[in-house]
């Protein structure tokens, strides 16, 4: 279970009315996330059921392959600054693991906690989701790396084996994955100076080894981002600036590898489970009180097996779905390629999901990362509320937000499938009966995406 955050357990009872649940954010003790009331989740639900019935029925293969094709804008020069950023963030990474490891214990207090779980987590994914171009800039181990590679003028010792794929990087996801969701105590300064201290010089170690390979395909947050960067409205577009649909860069590449394709599906299952293992349905399975709830301690067996259980149940159903519907089709492409081609079309879900779950925590939480900046800087005091979550209007805003961001990534997804079906399938037909399952699964996983949303939370 996550912390739970709130302006104060009194404000929070006083607002149990307005705010059916609390979330429990990393980083702090302060901030809501609102449970969508039930009207926009049934709304949502179905403007998903009409959408993808409409999506498949009518949607032309041409016009389908022409919603994918960038806008190509201005000239793009290659600016050779990637080392400079890349230590200067390093640096950054550092001072702040000496302050988590040597300053304050509260959350609230420690710049560390903030910026990995508000400024890292929540906002930086967003970002690189959305617009892109951010990680490759920031780095913290390309900049190190060049650096004492140029001091000792020797090439790599070791080879990446082609055969070990993006493995290391799944199983860097499921090892983030368990701290953030079954550590006692993910948001302690020293506990996360030191977790993330002994990542970033492992992975210093590891490219020494192998080269920039190792970030590429074994480092999870590197491959996590660059699979999210893709999502992105921006990219390169043939030397220029390209602006699309979302989605847009992946139509470019044919297939990924299934060590790939994996690492993509759980970042939706993990993402899922990190909102299920808040509901009282969970905690019901489990056996507990949500209203009497001890802390993570005794749950963290519990959280580990849920998280290997929710995403093995994920990657079955999505390649039971994969192959149901190219059984209806005929056949002629094989589980493994159909893997790799379709389960990049998962992604914009896991991102919608992932911005609508942390959005009211981020309208709060940023706001003491503005202050511990203004307070650094020397700046005026920012004060903080969550008065506006006591609001309607500004309330019923978040959730349209929610709910319109997962009906987005619904879209999304059925869209760059349908477009990825029409390109192996060979024909419009075969493309649509080959998707049908699959668009079921997508669109049972935005209801369900939706329906945790809506869910009782426990603290």
């Amino acid at each position: 279970m996550r912390h739970r955050i709130g302006a104060g357990r009194a404000g929070a009872m006083a607002m149990a009315g307005m705010t059916p649940g609390m979330a429990r954010a990393h980083a702090s003790e302060q901030g809501f996330v609102l449970l969508l009331p039930t009207d926009v989740y049934i709304s949502a639900g179905g403007a998903s059921v009409a959408l993808t019935i409409i999506l498949l029925a009518v949607l032309p293969a041409r016009m389908a392959r022409g919603l994918f094709r960038p806008l190509r804008l201005w000239p793009v020069k290659n600016l050779n600054i990637r080392h400079g950023s890349s230590l200067i963030s390093m640096a950054v990474l550092l001072a702040l693991l000496a302050a988590g490891w040597g300053g304050s214990r509260d959350p609230l207090g420690n710049p560390l906690p903030l910026t990995i779980w508000v400024v890292w987590w929540m906002a930086m994914v967003t970002w690189e989701g959305v617009f892109g171009g951010l990680w490759r800039r920031i780095n913290p181990w390309t900049g190190a790396g060049w650096l004492l590679a140029q001091l000792g003028r020797r090439r790599v010792p070791l080879r990446y084996p082609r055969s070990l794929g993006h493995w290391p990087a799944v199983a860097g996801l499921l090892g983030f994955g368990a701290f953030l969701l079954a550590d006692p105590a993910p948001a302690d300064p020293a506990r996360l100076a030191l977790i993330v201290g002994l990542y970033w010089l492992g992975t210093l170690i590891l490219l020494l080894l192998f080269g920039v390979k190792w970030l590429y395909y074994g480092e999870f947050v590197t491959v996590l981002m660059r699979q999210y960067g893709r999502m992105a409205l921006l990219g390169r577009a043939r030397g220029r600036q390209g602006f699309g649909l979302p989605g847009w860069q992946w139509m470019r590449r044919g297939s990924v590898g299934v060590s790939a394709a994996i690492f993509a599906l759980l970042l939706l299952g993990t993402g899922s489970f990190d909102g299920l293992n808040e509901t009282f349905w969970w905690f019901g399975v489990l056996g507990l009180n949500p209203l009497e709830f001890s802390g993570r301690s005794a749950v963290i067996g519990s959280n580990l097996a849920g998280l290997i259980g929710a995403n093995l149940i994920l990657v079955t159903a999505f390649v039971a779905a994969l192959a149901l519907g190219l059984r209806l089709a005929g056949g002629g492409v094989g589980i493994a390629r159909a893997l790799g081609v379709f389960a990049p079309s998962i992604l914009p879900i896991a991102l919608a999901y992932h911005i609508a779950h942390y959005l009211p925590s981020f309208l709060v939480d940023g706001q003491y990362v503005l202050a511990r900046i203004s307070d650094a800087l020397g700046g005026p005091h920012v004060h903080v509320t969550a008065g506006f979550l006591n609001t309607p209007g500004p309330v019923r805003v978040i959730w349209l937000c929610q709910a319109g961001v997962v009906v987005l990534g619904h879209v999304v997804a059925i869209l760059m499938a349908h477009v990825m079906a029409l390109r192996i399938m060979g024909g419009h037909r075969r493309a649509v009966v080959s998707q049908l399952p699959l668009a079921l699964f997508m669109l049972g996983y935005t209801v369900f995406g939706l329906w945790l949303l809506a869910s009782p939370r426990a603290g």
